[in-house]
């Protein structure tokens, strides 16, 4: 029985949107305007872009990637709401170069035109790949999916890349077959973070797309080359050593700060009590997996939402490193797998691997207070196994 129907579907999206409405506004009003440092405030993540932004227009670039100096500077900027942890900046010089004019603006408007930049190229490039609207009679209500998703909501409340990252995505699978150069293009500028783009490679190889590789592979370069010709070769170096860091204080032993709010094999692994040799073992296991499972899919369709939805749910299988912000990309995943049961109906087992999938972000975001066991890992590995099924399933009906 089919009970995600279009019509609960965007009614329960519009009550959703309301609760976000009414969260912020309840946030807001406890918090004096968001001027009380015991509440916080939104942009959170986004205040360590404006920083670093605010260090290169002072002409203080050296500074971002030196922990103490960077530190320094988000007290100085924002006192009681600088978000300050043992970690300094670990972004590479294209995204340092991606987000230095921030800083030419107020902190609220630029956080504010950021997520509204961001949020709009998400909502497009999701709507665009997935196509959902044929199945919910018209674009303007598959915007109200889109903007419903919970990953989305935490990835703009935060301000975070993720969204970006994610529209990039999204669009080059959109893009891939007929506009091969635009979307290398797009898979080139996810060096702002290299991380999440390490399934295309392999996804573009699978499906013989030569001309967008070449343009992924020139892309990524020049982006790289520019963030170093601006910032130096020491901006590069000291971004592989704070990885480093990064990798030993959250990775190998993040603990409750990161561990229950990481979707990943590495994170269930070590919540267990595996060693981290072993961990890293299963790790690489479900990698391999996810890879070979994306490329299949691939390999047998041309359907551009079976595609993006291999992309995205690979994408974060594959990666140790998976903040519960990133599960923006699960969105497009999700919005993909309606679109297809909306048109020819949900499979066995879909509805509720979806709604799991859907609620994944919420569970992962307050995971680091309620301390419950790590299932991203498993949810993930569901909606991939139904994204690989539904290819077979059409690869098979085309025999």
């Amino acid at each position: 029985m089919n009970w995600l129907t279009p019509q609960r579907l965007l009614g329960c999206s519009g009550v959703i949107v309301c609760v976000y409405v009414g969260f912020l506004a309840t946030w807001g009003w406890v918090s004096h305007g968001f001027a009380s440092g015991n509440a916080g405030r939104p942009g959170i993540d986004f205040s360590i872009f404006w920083a670093a932004s605010h260090l290169v227009l002072q002409g203080h670039s050296a500074q971002v990637y030196e922990h103490i100096a960077f530190i320094d500077a988000q007290k100085d900027l924002f006192g009681d709401f600088a978000d300050v942890h043992s970690l300094g900046w670990v972004y590479p010089p294209a995204f340092l170069l991606f987000v230095s004019p921030l800083g030419l603006l107020p902190f609220s408007t630029a956080y504010l035109l950021f997520v509204a930049v961001s949020a709009g190229c998400y909502v497009w490039a999701t709507t665009s790949v997935s196509n959902v609207h044929r199945g919910l009679g018209g674009k303007r209500v598959a915007v109200l999916l889109v903007a419903a998703l919970p990953g989305a909501f935490v990835a703009a409340i935060v301000g975070q890349n993720s969204l970006i990252t994610a529209a990039l995505a999204a669009l080059a699978v959109c893009w891939v077959a007929e506009k091969p150069v635009a979307a290398g293009l797009c898979i080139g500028l996810l060096a702002i973070k290299p991380q999440v783009a390490l399934v295309f490679p392999f996804v573009l190889i699978a499906s013989r797309a030569w001309k967008a590789f070449v343009a992924a592979a020139l892309t990524a370069v020049v982006t790289t080359a520019a963030g170093i010709l601006m910032y130096g070769i020491h901006s590069l170096t000291a971004f592989f050593t704070n990885a480093g860091v990064l990798r030993d204080a959250l990775l190998d032993h993040g603990g409750q700060h990161f561990w229950f709010a990481s979707p990943t094999t590495l994170s269930t692994l070590r919540l267990a009590g595996v060693s981290l040799g072993a961990a890293y073992a299963g790790q690489a296991c479900v990698t391999a997996v996810a890879l070979v499972a994306a490329c299949d899919v691939w390999q047998r369709c041309a359907d551009t939402r079976l595609r993006a939805a291999a992309v995205a749910l690979a994408g974060l299988l594959a990666s140790p490193y998976v903040w519960h912000y990133e599960l923006v990309w699960l969105g497009i995943a999700l919005v993909c797998l309606a679109a297809l049961a909306l048109e020819g109906g949900w499979l066995r087992g879909e509805q509720p691997a979806w709604l799991a999938g859907w609620l994944l972000p919420i569970y992962e975001h307050f995971n680091r207070i309620a301390m419950l066991p790590q299932v991203g890992p498993l949810v993930l590995l569901v909606l991939l196994w139904a994204v690989l099924r539904r290819a077979r399933l059409g690869a098979a009906s085309e025999r």
